[in-house]
């Protein structure tokens, strides 16, 4: 049988593309493919132990069921990526329930701790609006080796909660337990106060409403007027009417009266041109790379401070501190708080 030259070449071509993908597997089509492969799996395997690590700290009980729904995976994947854990150590199955080894309990922290330094990154220094750092965040945990978790730790300078108030755990894979016993909105009579230090971010319609709102970790609220289906709360400015199932998402800790913070007080962008004033704290909004430059810059307390050079466009403002002329914009200045002395220069 003759064959032309281009079908010869044809042949030719076709069998130099399989001896790539079957002789260099590193390096060709199989390579790509296997490293494709690896990392579904990985990235698989680190959203089990994110998920199993939640509902455990919840105290519910995990089943292989539970797992293939948060993760969308058939029965047969779920099979084979439970296995896979298995083998590697990391679960441990007792009756219908799946609870993680101290190795799996390690890991899941890892990864927990990933997620939320990069919602608290995302956040903070990104300016990235609330309602999308999550998915972002879950983008960014996966492959992280442990050195490079602690590196992005160090940058922000060790925050102790991400965005939504969840604590961050410890390079020693603690958690902080919170100085006051949180509770429910919903629980809050009116008339009393309370400081944010949780939104929930699921279901994420119900943080949505929550965040158009004005809610966020840190703010001090007060309960107007509750009813069956509603609450009226305020923040001292305005007003908001919220419907108790998304007021179930929100947790508070209580506030005593009148707030220490802002006994004799006020925020660095509220200072009136021409006084002294002597640093207090910076607020717990200020996390991440800004704390760090703030106390970089000398924003510590007892520091003095006042204002020097307006802006004809009213920002940035220059403030004096130790010596050194800074700039700050009025968001930023609203998150040193500061007491007015009584003198003026």
């Amino acid at each position: 049988m003759n064959m032309s030259p281009g079908v010869i070449w044809l042949i030719a071509g076709a069998a130099l593309a399989l001896s790539v993908f079957v002789f260099f597997p590193n390096g060709g089509l199989a390579g790509r493919w296997k490293r494709w492969r690896q990392a579904v799996q990985r990235q698989q395997v680190e959203d089990a132990l994110k998920y199993l690590f939640n509902e455990l700290q919840e105290g519910r009980s995990v089943s292989s069921d539970a797992i293939g729904g948060a993760l969308q995976l058939s029965g047969r994947a779920v099979l084979a990526l439970v296995g896979r854990m298995q083998a590697q150590g990391l679960l441990e199955q007792s009756g219908r329930s799946w609870s993680l080894t101290p190795p799996g309990q390690r890991l899941a922290l890892q990864v927990v701790r990933a997620h939320r330094l990069w919602e608290r990154y995302l956040a903070d220094e990104a300016r990235m609006p609330l309602a999308e750092i999550h998915g972002v965040a879950h983008q960014r945990e996966h492959g992280m080796t442990l050195a490079e978790v602690n590196a992005l730790d160090a940058a922000l300078g060790h925050p102790v909660s991400d965005p939504h108030g969840d604590p961050i755990p410890s390079a020693q894979g603690s958690l902080r337990q919170p100085a006051n016993a949180s509770f429910n909105l919903t629980d809050l009579a009116p008339g009393r106060r309370g400081k944010i230090t949780h939104l929930e971010d699921e279901p994420p319609a119900a943080y949505a409403q929550l965040l158009a709102g004005g809610l966020q970790v840190g703010k001090v609220i007060t309960v107007l007027e509750t009813a069956p289906g509603k609450l009226v709360l305020t923040d001292g400015e305005n007003e908001l009417v919220i419907a108790r199932p998304i007021a179930a998402n929100v947790f508070l800790e209580p506030v005593e009266e009148p707030a220490a913070k802002t006994a004799g007080s006020i925020p660095l962008s509220e200072l009136p041109g021409r006084a002294l004033a002597e640093v207090v704290e910076l607020d717990e909004r200020c996390q991440g790379f800004t704390r760090r430059r703030f106390l970089d810059l000398g924003l510590t307390p007892g520091t003095r401070i006042f204002p020097e050079l307006d802006n004809a466009f009213k920002e940035p403002r220059a403030y004096r501190v130790r010596g050194t002329l800074i700039a700050l914009r009025k968001e930023q200045a609203a998150q040193v708080w500061v007491k007015p002395l009584d003198q003026t220069y």
